[in-house]
């Protein structure tokens, strides 16, 4: 029972997560930039983030504590875990933890400066740097999610 709630709260932490970054990339982002000015569209993506950002990091600290609690209530600790997917899992999960993070403290306070005085092309350009961080973001999670549902099959 304790394994199934973990792995349930872990796939719907990952789901908010990697489909949020999902839609804003390639729904919002192009509609946005489409339909709106940058005095308009910077403006947008501030409240965008807030409110994203909020759930990315329930989803952050939610991932962690239930990959952890999966890990230890399966093979009671992860030094001696040896299964090579899950390992891969843990990895790129950290990886895309630290890239959110860095995303959230440098360029996403640079931007919400930047809106906030309407310096649009300063708000631009971190705009651009968190446009990269979050499609790499996204890369990495997709390929989490091949690992997570393949893993186990391809003998990872």
């Amino acid at each position: 029972m304790s394994y199934s709630i973990a792995l349930t709260l872990h796939l719907i932490a990952a789901t908010i997560w990697v489909g949020g970054m999902f839609f804003a990339h390639m729904i919002l982002r192009p509609s946005s930039v489409e339909k709106l000015e940058p005095p308009q569209r910077l403006p947008l993506w501030n409240a965008v983030f807030g409110r994203f950002f909020f759930w990315v990091w329930i989803s952050v600290f939610t991932i962690l504590i239930t990959g952890y609690w999966m890990v230890f209530d399966v093979y009671g600790d992860i030094l001696s875990l040896k299964i090579t997917y899950i390992q891969l899992m843990h990895f790129i999960g950290l990886l895309m933890t630290i890239i959110f993070s860095y995303i959230f403290f440098v360029p996403y306070q640079a931007f919400k400066e930047a809106v906030e005085s309407s310096e649009f092309p300063k708000g631009g350009e971190e705009m651009n740097k968190i446009r990269i961080l979050v499609t790499t973001n996204l890369i990495l999670g997709m390929l989490t999610l091949i690992i997570a549902s393949a893993g186990k099959f391809i003998n990872l």
